[in-house]
């Protein structure tokens, strides 16, 4: 597809996006990746250690990915982004992309129950999909910020895979105007270790979740509980379709199922984790914080898994505007940029220590050295700026 511009001298100019065809490659990579495991399982005899291998492509393969092809800063010509940003093609492989998760979900679960795999390997693979298929919500994510009726529905059958219904409204009202802020839960604190931040980001979005749908409720004059209640109402289909899955391949399903669930949602988490880790929105004179700029969020241009994200990775320009489609999403220069795509700084979140022996220096290097520039986990506050060596 070639885009028809005029450049800033009058001239007419042609632009053709790079990167058209390979956001659906790497998409058909991911989505093919369970099923490539289940195909290596049975050509070399049913070998369970092929179990393993979806964590392995996840931690260790994508980053080896990342790191060989390396970054792409590339931008689309500014005068170029409304034709690019209105062609429907990259709307239509959103949602074609929603129905794949659920063939990926109900795929992998029907394997780990019939091949006669061991309770590990069963375990090791359920965690396997829900690691690929976490990328759900970054699907849910760029359709959720679209206005259109069929985008909110299939923002909304997306996250129902993964029991994720609350999302969309928590993140769209409460996340993006609090963000890089002490009080926003799924903005993690410079020296708030993974699993302390999930205790606040998870329960925290459930309840701003909970209290926005019962607002909306009372205002069109509905009970809370009730089938108008569309968090109960995505709550309850996430339940049914396992209750489904269980019926059909036995009640242990239901084990998987949990965990597949729970490893898909908390990705979720570990991306909220790292993205404006320690980056703080200040306090103006008036009262009211800064307004959200591109310093104010991680980014990472790593080619392989920027699209298989399909661009969240220039998370920047995303919370400057959340409207903007992916495929015309900006790299800013100089900004806070991470050490690697999303998996493998998921990785390096996973181990507290390795994350902070990394990602400290970086967030006190964005505060030009001094802590109250940066978003400090309050129950450290006293020990970080006694001892600002971090």
């Amino acid at each position: 597809m070639r885009y028809t511009y005029t450049r800033p001298d009058g001239e007419t100019a042609i632009y053709t996006d790079p990167k058209r065809y390979l956001f659906p490659l790497v998409l058909a990579v991911n989505f093919s990746a369970p099923f490539f495991v289940m195909a290596m399982y049975w050509a070399f005899d049913r070998d369970p250690l092929w179990s393993l291998a979806l964590l392995v492509y996840f931690f260790a393969l994508i980053p080896l990915i990342d790191f060989v092809l390396g970054e792409d800063r590339s931008n689309p010509p500014e005068a170029a982004v409304p034709e690019l940003s209105d062609d429907p093609y990259y709307r239509t492989l959103l949602l074609f992309s929603v129905p794949m998760f659920y063939v990926v979900y109900v795929g992998g679960i029907w394997f780990l129950m019939t091949q006669g795999l061991p309770f590990w390997a069963q375990a090791a693979f359920a965690v396997g999909i829900g690691l690929v298929n976490g990328n759900v919500n970054t699907i849910a994510h760029e359709l959720g910020h679209k206005s259109g009726a069929v985008d909110q529905l299939f923002a909304r059958l997306a996250l129902i895979s993964i029991g994720n219904g609350h999302f969309t409204s928590e993140h769209n009202r409460n996340h993006h105007s609090r963000v890089s802020t002490p009080e926003d839960y799924s903005s993690a604190w410079l020296g708030e270790n993974l699993y302390a931040f999930a205790l606040r980001d998870i329960p925290g979005a459930v309840k701003g979740a909970w209290k926005l749908e019962k607002e909306r409720l009372a205002r069109r004059g509905y009970s809370v509980v009730s089938y108008h209640n569309q968090l109960l109402v995505n709550w309850a289909a996430s339940i049914a379709l396992a209750l489904i899955l269980a019926l059909w391949l036995g009640w242990s399903a239901l084990i998987f199922i949990a965990l597949y669930k729970f490893v898909a949602f908390f990705i979720l988490t570990l991306a909220n984790y790292i993205e404006h880790y320690g980056l703080l929105r200040r306090m103006q004179p008036n009262g009211r914080y800064e307004p959200c700029g591109p310093q104010h969020s991680w980014n990472t241009n790593h080619l392989f898994s920027n699209l298989a994200t399909i661009h969240l990775q220039r998370h920047s320009d995303h919370h400057v505007n959340p409207m903007r489609p992916y495929q015309s999403l900006r790299n800013f220069e100089d900004m806070p940029a991470l050490p690697s795509g999303y998996p493998g700084c998921f990785g390096l979140a996973l181990v507290p220590p390795v994350w902070f022996a990394i990602m400290d220096a970086k967030a006190l290097a964005r505060a030009d050295g001094d802590l109250t520039k940066a978003n400090i986990d309050p129950r450290l506050r006293e020990e970080l700026l006694a001892n600002p060596a971090v």
